[in-house]
């Protein structure tokens, strides 16, 4: 398997997986209340991390799929759909391994990291763009 094909594998999955999260977080949304947003993106991780948990052992355990459609799910259609089934899916895989620690403080640099690199993206987009 090449790389290019793996590319492309990854490439179909995410335009699906990102179409998926569109359509679940706009019917969501036309559904739910105005005050519960953003539910879609909430019911969108949590689809994701239930879907990489149950596929993650199908591949560890039973060694299901390919690496073509491991490419396919895991990278693009779930990493479209929503990275933060990756993040879970990551930080559970260290905890079992006996990393405790670094599991915390990747829970702790993704959540403040994050958080704090969108305000700082703000700021310097107001800052660039004029906004108040």
């Amino acid at each position: 398997m090449s790389a290019l094909s793996n590319v492309l594998w990854v490439g179909l999955g995410g335009g699906v997986g990102s179409i998926g999260r569109y359509a679940l977080g706009a019917w969501i949304q036309g559904a739910v209340p105005a005050a519960l947003a953003p539910a879609g993106t909430l019911a969108a991780n949590l689809i994701g991390c239930f879907s990489i948990g149950v596929l993650g052992m199908a591949v560890e355990l039973r060694d299901l799929l390919s690496s073509e459609a491991r490419a396919l799910v895991f990278v693009g259609l779930l990493g479209g759909f929503t990275t933060f089934s990756t993040f879970a899916y990551e930080t559970l895989a260290l905890g079992r391994d006996g990393a405790i620690l670094r599991s915390g403080l990747y829970v702790f640099a993704t959540v403040v990291g994050c958080l704090l690199a969108a305000w700082i993206g703000i700021v310097v987009g107001r800052l660039l763009w004029g906004g108040s």
